[in-house]
């Protein structure tokens, strides 16, 4: 019971933190990195340029291969919601639930590996605990991709990634990759009595989308034989297309807004390309024909890394043995996964609560949900001593 009394004190401070997305989490990275310092973790502090955010990276063992992640996200959606009881930033804790804006999603288990790491920091530890802590998640993990690539030039590499998101302590072992994109067409306007006059960014804009459609049935027979998503293969579609100012004047700007769920790394790359080439090789040596100036350029608003199902999972077999669970399942949502495991870590999602909470009002985690994740982490002194 004192493990699960420090871990609601300590997720009692992490809610008081609001640690909005995109508006800073500089206290609560703070009040971590003093916690794991305390009893004796190596901390890393890594700032986001704009100085308002960071990633916290702490080890507790030998910096050596082959460690153990427990990784989470600092960072909360706004609590807007109609129907707050109470202060969604001042825990509540009431019918064996603990409430409070990120208790679930994903507070709740980084308040737990955090009163789990004293009682590692105790153990003459043979294969390193790591924790990771980010921010930015919720908009395309921004922190993690940051972290991922400045661990790629560390002199040590962990093996095993923990994601502890809101999952009632059931183990996932995939999710597709979400990619998030909007592309702008510049043409030059002209009266509509002479289209040949002008170049209509419309036009392009659809060819753009026909041709995306023509990939995305290309996808389909790509999907693995195996897959076990629904539908079993990567796919893409076009959710928005505006431009344009009248019915009679050549469209002189366009945007489509579109997005990719890829099942693979390989997947991405394919659709990416063949996108990429249609724009250089065909839509803009017929736009600048006419117009010098025409452009096409495509913003990427956020790319979330698929967790690709493997044969051999390091990560999925720890967790199996610790919670005693006979499978692992996959999932709708995305999570931060998907970079640890292309630095060729082996990784599975497990954490406490219920994703059917997160992003709602009065968000709840309860407190056997706590003690059993609690339990996992525990479990993990067999494996690294």
């Amino acid at each position: 019971m004192d493990q699960l009394r420090d871990t609601l004190d300590i997720l009692d401070r992490l809610i008081s933190f609001p640690s909005v997305t995109g508006e800073g989490n500089l206290e609560l990275a703070g009040f971590l990195a003093n916690r794991l310092s305390e009893c004796g973790a190596q901390v890393r502090m890594q700032l986001h340029p704009d100085g308002h955010q960071a990633n916290l990276f702490a080890t507790i063992g030998p910096e050596t291969d082959g460690g153990i992640v427990l990784s989470g996200h600092t960072d909360v959606v706004p609590a807007l919601e109609d129907g707050w009881i109470s202060d969604p930033f001042e825990m509540r804790q009431e019918y064996g639930q603990a409430y409070g804006r990120g208790s679930c999603d994903m507070k709740g288990f980084i308040a737990a590996a955090v009163a789990m790491a004293p009682h590692f920091a105790e153990l003459n530890l043979k294969r390193p605990l790591h924790f990771a802590f980010t921010y930015d998640e919720e908009v395309g993990c921004l922190g993690a991709r940051q972290l991922v690539n400045e661990m790629r030039e560390w002199d040590f590499r962990p093996s095993v990634a923990i994601i502890g998101e809101p999952t009632m302590m059931r183990i996932i072992e995939g999710h597709k990759g979400c990619c998030e994109y909007t592309t702008r067409f510049a043409g030059l306007e002209g009266h509509a009595s002479n289209p040949g006059a002008g170049v209509n960014a419309v036009e392009y804009g659809a060819r753009f989308i026909s041709r995306l459609l023509q990939v995305g049935e290309e996808l389909k027979a790509r999907a693995p034989e195996t897959s076990r998503f629904e539908p079993p293969h990567t796919t893409v579609q076009a959710g928005t297309i505006s431009g344009g100012s009248a019915r009679n004047v050549i469209a002189g700007q366009c945007e489509v807004e579109w997005e990719m769920r890829p099942v693979s790394s390989a997947d991405y790359k394919f659709a990416r390309e063949k996108m990429r080439l249609y724009c250089e090789e065909v839509l803009l040596p017929a736009m600048r024909e006419v117009s010098p100036d025409a452009d096409i350029m495509t913003e990427v608003i956020g790319e979330v890394d698929g967790l690709e199902p493997m044969s051999e999972n390091e990560a999925r077999d720890i967790v199996a043995e610790l919670t005693g669970a006979n499978g692992a399942d996959l999932v709708a949502f995305g999570t931060e996964a998907g970079l640890f495991q292309s630095l060729g870590m082996s990784a599975v999602v497990c954490g406490p609560g219920s994703i059917e909470q997160a992003h709602k009002a009065n968000e709840f985690v309860s407190l056997d949900q706590l003690q059993a994740c609690l339990g996992m982490i525990e479990g993990l002194k067999r494996k690294l001593t």
